[in-house]
């Protein structure tokens, strides 16, 4: 028995278990090509961040892009900066917000639970599919996740430690710096929802006391410190950053029916049973017979569930919903899946059942990382030029009808591309998609977007001009544009088409007037 216990209760030191759980997440983060369209969105924006050299406003394609705070930014474009344009360093961000919720999850319960507990509630986390995936999807959910998960634990133990006279003070600070830290990962939430959590659970355990904290000085000067300075240079540059980056993408997006992805409010339920699985199989498990009857809930467990509750009811508040916002919801989750997994089970018996889960758990994520790489290859990942053929310096790029997210991350483009649609029915859309992003972007440099979004009556004085032009557009876009026939093609997949026009060495203002016929070879080979 003593040989088990020790196998229980032995946990490797932190800095080898923090690499242990990168190091998982991390795993498989290369193997397949970035989504479209968040994945192509998000790492693009980081690449353009680096290439531009200018880490203080996010761009895309070369516009302001303040649908969201800098920092996923500035991880990627930090490690893209050593890697170059590689997959996973653009879901890096994502990794280290996993491995800080993992992390933090571990080290709360190992202080205030039993080893056991905090040992089976991190693998349960890491090993969950939806928070593997969601660790190596390139977007700011996990980033925020992470942060939320931190605040919330280091709030809660620096709150026991204090009750109880131990050290409390770096703990908190430790709290406001993550809370800062979410600010800056995806905007208010970072902080609202923590601050939710954490007042709601001192409510709940009779600690209102305890709520004077919230107004610690040298927290609210770490948090003005690290995330104050971003939003006041972007309001000092930008007017309008304030209305469109606090009222319309956090109050208008949470209240409005205008934007996509509406779903019922029951909507998070089956998302949270299904894709949890196969640990959520346990909530259905009895307790075991062994040991003592059900306690009271501690201090802990009233954490976990109201720190449940909140995330899912607040995103579940709105229409419009996200499987990736309710992330925050998973290490609270996994504490509970763990506590049924070792409610009245003798340890002895039970470890050779975990250590099974775990590996088929951990083969689970594998597998839906692999048949992701497989079936869900967006069409832009895989228009590769050929050997030999690549944009030069001084050819300028056109997108036709639509925006390619991914294109500029695998073709490495160092500038913004062109993008001809038709713009001005584009400024009066009320959807969420693509035009709308890209049409909101411009409004904060006119300037830049007059040079960068075309309008489709403006093509032939764009591209009637002594310059090459690599087009990219529906591999059907022949039928709209003929005189593409015009231009040599050069790559072609299921679903989108590149090709090379030279322009015209006379500017002839009419170069796309008469397109030939097509004939065999005149679009060139792939």
């Amino acid at each position: 028995m003593k040989q088990f216990d020790s196998a229980w209760r032995t946990v490797p030191r932190p800095l080898w278990l923090i690499a242990a759980l990168f190091a998982w997440l991390l795993a498989t983060a290369w193997l397949r090509p970035l989504m479209a369209p968040d994945e192509g969105r998000y790492g693009g924006v980081a690449l353009a961040m680096l290439h531009s050299g200018d880490w203080l406003v996010p761009r895309l394609d070369g516009l302001p892009f303040f649908h969201k705070p800098p920092l996923f930014y500035w991880i990627g474009a930090a490690a893209m900066a050593v890697t170059g344009p590689v997959e996973w360093a653009a879901r890096l961000p994502s990794v280290l917000g996993g491995g800080a919720a993992a992390a933090s999850l571990f080290f709360f319960l190992r202080r205030w639970t039993t080893v056991p507990q905090a040992l089976l509630s991190a693998v349960v986390l890491v090993t969950t599919p939806f928070f593997f995936l969601g660790a190596q999807f390139a977007n700011l959910d996990m980033l925020v996740a992470g942060c939320i998960s931190a605040t919330v634990l280091l709030a809660a133990g620096a709150a026991m430690a204090k009750e109880r006279g131990e050290p409390w003070r770096a703990l908190l600070a430790g709290a406001y710096l993550f809370a800062a830290a979410g600010l800056l990962a995806k905007g208010l939430i970072g902080l609202v929802l923590p601050a939710m959590v954490i007042a709601i659970w001192c409510a709940a355990t009779r600690r209102l006391a305890t709520l004077r904290l919230a107004l610690w000085l040298p927290g609210w000067a770490i948090v003005l410190v690290v995330a104050g300075p971003w939003f006041v240079a972007m309001q000092m540059k930008y007017p309008e950053f304030f209305d469109y980056f606090v009222i319309t993408q956090h109050f208008r997006r949470f209240a409005s029916s205008g934007f996509n992805n509406e779903h019922g409010f029951w909507f998070y339920l089956p998302v949270l049973a299904g894709f949890t699985l196969p640990w959520f199989a346990w909530v259905f498990v009895p307790r075991g017979k062994d040991g003592t009857a059900h306690a009271r809930l501690s201090d802990v467990d009233w954490l976990m569930w109201i720190w449940l509750a909140v995330i899912v009811v607040f995103f579940s508040l709105p229409r419009s919903k996200l499987v990736g916002y309710v992330l925050p919801a998973l290490p609270p989750l996994a504490y509970l899946i763990a506590q049924r997994v070792l409610a009245g089970r003798v340890l002895e018996t039970l470890l050779p059942k975990v250590r099974v889960m775990a590996l088929g758990a951990a083969a689970v994520c594998i597998a839906c990382v692999v048949a992701i790489s497989i079936l869900s290859s967006p069409p832009g990942t895989r228009l590769r030029l050929p050997v030999g053929q690549a944009v030069a310096p001084g050819d300028q790029v056109l997108m036709l009808d639509s925006y390619y997210y991914d294109i500029p991350f695998y073709w490495n483009l160092r500038g913004p591309v062109l993008v001809s649609d038709d713009w001005k029915a584009a400024a009066l859309d009320t959807r969420d998609n693509w035009r709308k992003e890209i049409s909101d972007a411009g409004r904060f440099e006119p300037e830049r977007a007059a040079r960068t979004l075309i309008d489709r009556t403006q093509l032939a004085a764009t591209l009637c001009l002594p310059r090459t032009t690599w087009l990219v557009a529906s591999n059907t876009a022949q039928l709209t544009h003929p005189w593409l026939f015009r231009a040599q093609l050069v790559a072609v997949n299921d679903g989108v088409a590149a090709w090379r026009f030279a322009g015209s060495a006379t500017s002839d203002p009419h170069c796309l007037d008469a397109a030939p016929a097509p004939t065999s070879g005149t679009n060139g080979d792939e």
